[in-house]
């Protein structure tokens, strides 16, 4: 048995701690899948999406070819990033905005791609926050995920599953299973798993890309 999906004021609240620490305690952790997801987005290009870009640790993984703008739940995370943005370091980093990636203000088709890192399973409805990816990307743009998926059987589910208890306030979910992913794209006709894989050298972390059909006709 899973844990029931995250709500979003225990969410915003963890991350309102974690915003003074997050680069120095996760920045390192993170930084494999963080980067395998920014390659999957950069050999797409153009105008890229970064849901949850929390304190913008990602900026240094995209270049020229990009046109970054992002989107946080969390106003002392966002905070981080503008702070980043105003050294002048990342001019291919558009804008930061507060926004609930559930309901996003976006036209549809926007952008080329749709990058969330160590976000879908931390969202009160991870299935709306897929369709609405799904929505502001281009018919033949992809959604490329990254984060630590459910181990489902043996002893690191177990450990997985205990710690799910522990860790909500931490705003963590570290039992969150691929099927989900997956039944998404089933009831979705225009969502096409293209990729999943584990992110070396130590497989905690799965990368998981979906493109939308380019048969898809924009809303």
């Amino acid at each position: 048995m899973t844990t029931r999906d995250l709500d979003s004021s225990t969410v915003k609240s963890a991350y309102a701690r974690w915003a003074p620490i997050y680069d120095a305690g996760c920045g390192p952790v993170m930084v494999k899948g963080r980067r395998a997801a920014a390659s999957a987005a950069r050999a797409v290009g153009g105008r890229i999406l970064e849901v949850g870009v929390g304190t913008g640790l990602s900026f240094d993984d995209y270049d020229a070819s990009t046109e970054i703008t992002g989107i946080d739940l969390s106003a002392p995370m966002l905070a981080k990033a503008r702070e980043k943005m105003a050294s002048g370091r990342y001019p291919h980093v558009r804008d930061v905005q507060l926004m609930d990636a559930h309901s996003m203000t976006f036209a549809s088709a926007a952008f080329d791609c749709v990058v969330a890192q160590f976000v879908i399973t931390l969202v009160a409805d991870p299935e709306r926050v897929l369709s609405e990816c799904h929505r502001v990307v281009k018919p033949g743009g992809r959604i490329i995920l990254v984060n630590h998926l459910y181990s489902e059987v043996g002893l690191a589910a177990a450990v997985e599953r205990w710690a799910a208890q522990r860790t909500r306030s931490l705003g963590l979910r570290p039992e969150f299973p691929f099927a989900r992913l997956q039944a998404w794209a089933h009831a979705n006709k225009d969502a096409i798993l293209i990729e999943r894989r584990k992110v070396a050298p130590f497989g905690i972390y799965t990368l998981v890309c979906f493109e939308r059909s380019r048969q898809a006709r924009a809303a």
